[in-house]
C-alpha cells in the first residue's frame, strides 16, 4: 500500500477503505509518512469531504492509536458529556453530579481553556487543593465510591489526533466537519464510557458560529457514535451569550454551587437541567419528561449539590469553599464597567466577552500561559434587560486595574444598546439522535 495512491484516491473524490485509514494514521504517528504528505490528505479531505463510514473509520482509528480507557470493571451504565466550547460553559460542575447523585457513573477526562473558551480542568484547579491529575487506579476508585470523577487527559490518549490538530491548526484545514467530528469522537471513544452526550454550541461565542453547521456537526459525531457502538445524543445549545453570569474560574465555582442549591442563573439552570435530562435518558433512567422531573428533584433536595462536595473531598478539595466562596482568594482589583447610554441591552457578541476575560488574567492565549483563578467577569446585565446611563454592566476582577481597562475596551466592543427590546431566543435549539433531527421538541 502507497501512500501517494491514498491521496490520489481521495484527490479525485474516491471513498478510502478501513485499510487505507489505518494505514495512514499508524504511519503518521509512527513518522512513516511526512507531514507533507499527511497535510495532502487533509487538504484533500478539506476539499473533498467524507463518508460517515469513512469518518467513523477515521474516528476509530485515531481512537485505537494510543491508549484505550476500560471502563468495564466499574458496574453500571456509563456516560460521558462533552461540551465544543464556550463562554460561562459550567455546566460540568452542575450535571455531572446531577446525574451521578441518581446512581449513573461519570467517569470524565476533561480539557484547559485555549483561547476565548474556558476550561473544565481550570475551574476545578480554582478549588484549593483539588488534583485533577489521578492515576489509573485512582480515577477508577473515585468513579466507584463517589459515582463521579473529572480529571484532565492523562496518558497516551488519542495522539494520532494531537499531531494532526497540530497540522489541521497551520494547513488551514481546521474549519473540516469530518476532522472537527473525528477529533472530538476519537478522544471521546478513547476515554472509555458506553454512552454519549454532546453539547455542540452554536452562535457567537462558539466555534461553529450558525446553527445549519452545528446541526451538520452534531450529525456527523451521532453518526460516529452510533458507528462505533455508543448509543450517542447531541444538543445544539445557545451561545450568542454567555451561559449564567459569571466568567473565569472560581466565579464559575462559585455560580456551579449557587445553581445545585437552587439559586443559580435561570438560563443556565435550564440548560443543566436538560443536559442532564438526556444523560439520565442515555443511561436509561426514564423518558426524557421523567429524567428532567428528576435533575430538578436533585437540586431541590440538596442531593446533587452534596454529590460535587464529596467528588471534590475525594480529590483532595477545599469543601469548605463550596459552602462558603467567600474563602477563596479574593482578587486584587474589582472594577465596575457602566452603561454609557440607555436602553435595552439587544445583543452581546460573546466570544469578545470571553477575550476581555483571558485579559484580565481568567485564560491562556498558549497552552503554557498562566492562570489567575481569582479573575474574571459578573455580568450585572444580561441580553434583553433595559439598563439606565451610569448602572453597572458587568464586575470585572483582576490582578491590576490596568489590565481591566484593556478589557473594558474589548467588553463595550461586545455589547449592542439599543431602544428596541430584542427578540427572545431560545436556549435549546435541536437535539439529535440516531434517529434525526428534532426541532424545538422538548416532549
Amino acid at each position: 500500500m502507497r501512500m501517494y495512491d491514498i491521496l490520489a484516491k481521495k484527490r479525485d473524490g474516491g471513498i478510502l477503505t478501513d485499510e487505507q485509514i489505518q494505514f495512514f494514521i499508524d504511519g503518521y504517528v509512527s513518522g512513516a509518512i511526512p507531514d507533507y504528505q499527511a497535510s495532502a490528505l487533509l487538504m484533500a479531505i478539506f476539499l473533498k469531504g467524507m463518508t460517515p463510514h469513512e469518518t467513523a473509520a477515521l474516528t476509530r482509528s485515531m481512537a485505537q492509536s494510543g491508549d484505550l480507557v476500560d471502563l468495564s470493571s466499574i458496574d453500571g451504565i456509563k456516560v460521558d458529556k462533552h461540551s465544543t466550547g464556550g463562554v460561562g460553559d459550567k455546566t460540568t460542575l452542575i450535571v455531572a453530579p446531577v446525574v451521578a447523585s441518581l446512581g449513573v457513573r461519570v467517569a470524565k477526562m476533561s480539557g484547559r481553556g485555549l483561547g476565548h473558551t474556558g476550561g473544565t480542568v481550570d475551574k476545578l484547579e480554582s478549588i484549593p487543593g483539588f488534583r485533577t491529575t489521578l492515576d489509573r487506579e485512582a480515577f477508577f476508585d473515585v468513579v466507584r465510591r463517589v459515582g463521579v470523577s473529572v480529571i484532565g487527559q492523562s496518558g497516551n490518549l488519542a495522539p494520532a489526533d494531537k499531531k494532526l490538530y497540530a497540522l489541521r491548526d497551520v494547513t488551514a484545514t481546521v474549519n473540516s466537519i469530518p476532522l472537527i467530528a473525528s477529533s472530538i469522537m476519537s478522544k471521546k471513544i478513547a476515554a472509555g464510557s458506553d454512552r454519549i452526550l454532546l453539547d455542540v454550541k452554536t452562535g457567537s461565542g462558539a466555534f461553529m458560529k450558525t446553527l445549519e453547521d452545528s446541526i451538520a456537526l452534531a450529525k456527523e459525531m451521532v453518526s460516529i457514535g452510533e458507528h462505533v457502538g455508543r448509543r450517542t445524543v447531541a444538543l445544539i445549545t445557545d451561545m450568542d451569550r454567555p451561559l449564567g453570569c459569571a466568567i473565569g474560574n472560581a466565579l464559575e465555582v462559585r455560580e456551579a454551587c449557587e445553581t445545585l442549591q437552587g439559586r443559580g442563573p435561570a438560563d443556565l439552570t435550564e440548560v443543566c437541567i436538560e443536559l442532564a435530562a438526556n444523560m439520565l435518558w442515555l443511561a436509561e433512567k426514564g423518558e426524557l419528561a421523567q429524567c428532567r422531573s428528576l435533575a430538578r428533584q436533585q437540586i431541590a433536595n440538596g442531593e446533587a449539590f452534596a454529590k460535587l462536595k464529596e467528588m471534590v473531598q475525594a480529590q483532595g478539595g477545599d469543601t469548605s469553599v463550596l459552602d462558603d466562596p467567600e474563602k477563596f482568594a479574593p482578587p486584587n482589583v474589582c472594577y465596575e464597567v457602566l452603561a454609557q447610554r440607555e436602553g435595552f441591552l439587544y445583543a452581546m457578541d460573546t466570544e469578545k466577552c470571553g477575550i476581555a476575560s483571558v485579559e484580565l488574567g481568567a485564560g491562556r492565549e498558549k497552552k503554557e500561559d498562566p492562570i489567575d483563578y481569582s479573575a474574571g467577569i459578573v455580568l450585572r446585565k444580561k441580553v434583553g434587560d433595559f439598563v439606565r446611563k451610569g448602572e453597572v454592566l458587568a464586575s470585572f476582577y483582576s490582578s491590576e486595574e490596568s489590565k481591566c481597562r484593556t478589557a473594558e475596551q474589548t467588553f463595550t466592543q461586545a455589547l449592542r444598546i439599543q431602544d428596541a427590546r430584542p427578540e427572545q431566543t431560545a436556549l435549546i435549539h435541536t437535539r439529535v439522535t440516531a434517529q434525526g433531527v428534532e426541532m424545538g421538541n422538548r416532549s
